[in-house]
């Protein structure tokens, strides 16, 4: 930082009162140094960026800065006020105040400073000497990290509580902060997250998580990111708000390898901050930084990429099928099937009519159902690229449906439009145009070329095969529809909810948006097939438990009731402590059922629900007894192959052994 700082940007009578102020008496000293061109212009960007997140941290101190075009050159002012100046941190108002300004052109400039200025600000002994520093040119040096000038000898105390603060900091802890999500965020997510944390434990490091999903998160402190060492990423849904991480190192991967491989991951973020390997994303997260030469989201082969940009569409699209297909299910079992053709209850609505309320339930069902398309597609775009990518992923996702290009069509639309975002982003543009792309221009070519594509080039064949698919599908019978079931089973037990998993559900999901008896029958083997692994589970452990550990048992008990709500996650805790006999086990058992619930012709309205939607299923007791063979097969395997591992030192848990499973 040598040329960020100097005597004439500091201010250790800061008389500022509040933020703006604050910001406003440091940015007039930039002005006056030539670092900034506009004032007012600088003020508005650094508001701006204040209003996305405040800026304060713990310890009095306040970081207010920004990305402008108004900043001629990197800079770093430093005011100390006396009062103390509110910027939003949990422990009260600030009165070290640094304000940090980038040119709109680097990216991560200002990343990389509020990082290194962030690590150091955790040291009590550089926040209390720049307190009682009453020079000016020797608090820019300490800012910049110089040994402050020497103008008497220093005491001998003074000598050795500085060793004792280089000491304190040399021997502190490598710190990680990580973020885990799955498209569901209901086990993988936080099995990631224990493993992770376990794993630091083991190791001595310093390891803060931030679990995403569907179900929201809650965001890590700023001051913890801003101190941290590294990042990992175990993920399988497109990380939020990933410029927070800019100027950082990062490991980016998939969720399992944050469950199977934890210490690795950890040896790999030490090794890229030994390095000095820094990220390149920008704090928007709406692309890399320029010249950092790679794509800001994961990183991996393009299978890989390909199946995280998917999974981050069908995350978001999941609640729409819950609430959607719940309540349409529900307003079947109010007023019968045929309430789907009911007139608009705008003008037909009686307060006292079971009918009028179930056509009510339907046809909000409906409405949330008419978004499955968009929203997949505009989301399976923010996976690749991000904010500017949702409008014409959105607007893809609407033509698929005006085109009847279905399920598969917003997936060709979500990937159109993503590309073509990506494709935009690469284009150098003038610095004065950056600020409109985003908000502007992308969205706007974007979505001309994605509407050309889906009207004119590629949306009339996916129609077709959409068209075609449909009619395979109500025209199965006898032995086409029982090898399908048992595909069907074999995905939904593979991986337990990961991508095979998620692949299955949402092409039987896709079906019911427009419903034939086809696609009936295809929903009701999935959701029979997702039930059958925490059953089986939970059955084995209960017939067995011997031979499972004091943790599998306890998990076990929780396995009944996920298994009952259709929560196939349930039985992920078994599977990674011993995958090579529970998941063929629990794939052969979700094979069978998938199968027989095919052969029976069982069919079901409702996208979740387990057991509690079984009032709407076609064929109700031959479903149950579809789940039931298949969850005895599944037990009985299992049982059988842990029965055969008896040897010392194979592995075979003791009653009351060490836990090896991690919870969901």
């Amino acid at each position: 930082m040598s040329e960020l700082i100097t005597a004439e940007l500091v201010d250790l009578d800061l008389s500022a009162e509040t933020k703006s102020e604050a910001a406003r008496s440091l940015a007039e000293r930039m002005v006056s140094a030539g670092r900034v061109t506009d004032l007012d212009g600088f003020l508005a960007d650094v508001a701006a960026r204040e209003a996305q997140m405040p800026t304060g941290l713990d310890g009095g101190i306040g970081i207010p800065h920004c990305r402008s075009e108004h900043v001629a050159a990197p800079t770093l002012a430093f005011g100390r006020s006396r009062r103390g100046i509110d910027f939003g941190a949990a422990d009260g108002p600030a009165d070290l105040v640094f304000l940090i300004a980038a040119p709109a052109g680097a990216d991560d400039d200002h990343l990389t400073i509020l990082s290194s200025l962030a690590r150091r600000l955790m040291d009590p002994g550089f926040t209390d000497a720049l307190r009682a520093e009453a020079d000016p040119a020797v608090a820019a040096a300490l800012v910049r990290g110089e040994e402050a000038p020497a103008t008497a000898p220093e005491p001998a105390e003074a000598a050795t509580e500085k060793t004792a603060t280089a000491e304190r900091t040399a021997a502190k802890p490598f710190r990680i902060v990580a973020v885990t999500s799955c498209p569901t965020g209901i086990a993988h997510t936080y099995m990631a997250a224990e493993s992770l944390e376990a794993a630091a434990r083991a190791q001595g490091v310093v390891l803060d998580v931030e679990t995403q999903g569907s179900a929201g998160f809650e965001r890590l402190d700023p001051a913890v990111i801003a101190a941290a060492d590294a990042v990992i990423w175990a993920h399988d849904v497109d990380v939020r708000e990933k410029g927070r991480f800019g100027g950082k190192p990062v490991v980016d991967t998939g969720v399992k390898a944050g469950i199977n491989r934890p210490a690795e991951l950890i040896a790999e973020a030490r090794a890229k901050a030994e390095r000095g390997e820094i990220s390149g994303i920008a704090e928007d997260g709406a692309g890399p930084a320029e010249g950092t030469g790679g794509p800001s989201g994961p990183s991996g082969h393009f299978g890989v990429r390909l199946r995280t940009y998917l999974m981050s569409g069908v995350s978001y699209m999941v609640p729409f099928v819950a609430a959607g297909g719940l309540l349409i299910a529900l307003s079947f079992a109010i007023g019968g099937y045929e309430i789907a053709g009911a007139k608009s209850v705008a003008d037909h609505f009686v307060w006292g009519e079971s009918a009028s309320w179930a056509a009510l339930l339907n046809q909000i069902g409906t409405a949330a159902f008419g978004f499955l398309v968009p929203v997949l597609a505009g989301y399976i775009a923010y996976g690749m690229a991000d904010r500017p990518a949702l409008v014409p992923g959105f607007v893809g996702g609407a033509i698929a449906l005006t085109i009847d290009a279905g399920f598969l069509g917003g997936l060709v639309a979500g990937l159109l439009a993503g590309a073509a975002v990506m494709a935009i982003q690469r284009v150098k543009v003038h610095p004065t145009l950056r600020g409109i792309m985003p908000v502007l221009v992308i969205p706007l070519l974007a979505s001309i070329a994605v509407g050309f594509l889906m009207f004119i080039v590629v949306g009339k064949p996916i129609a077709s095969l959409q068209n075609a698919l449909t009619d395979w599908l109500n025209g199965l019978s006898g032995s086409n529809a029982v090898i399908l079931g048992v595909v069907l089973g074999l995905m939904m037990c593979f991986d337990m909810g990961g991508p095979l998993n998620k692949v299955a559900y949402a092409f039987a999901v896709g079906g019911l948006a427009d419903p034939t008896p086809g696609s009936l029958k295809v929903m009701a083997a999935v959701m029979a097939a997702g039930m059958v692994p925490p059953l089986a589970m939970a059955l084995a452990t209960t017939l067995r438990r011997s031979l499972f550990t004091r943790t599998e048992r306890e998990n076990g008990r929780a396995a009944w009731v996920l298994g009952a709500s259709f929560i196939t996650e349930g039985a992920i805790p078994f599977a990674a402590a011993d995958p090579l006999r529970v998941i063929p086990s629990v794939m052969a058992g979700g094979a069978v059922t998938g199968a027989l619930s095919m052969a029976f012709g069982c069919t079901l309205r409702a996208p979740h629900g387990g057991v509690f939607v079984v009032p709407l299923i076609g064929e109700p007791f031959l479903y149950l007894l579809a789940i039931a063979v298949g969850t005895a097969v599944s037990t009985a395997l299992v049982v059988v192959l842990k029965g055969m591992r008896r040897t010392p030192g194979s592995g075979a848990p003791a009653d009351d052994g060490p836990a090896v499973a991690v919870a969901a």
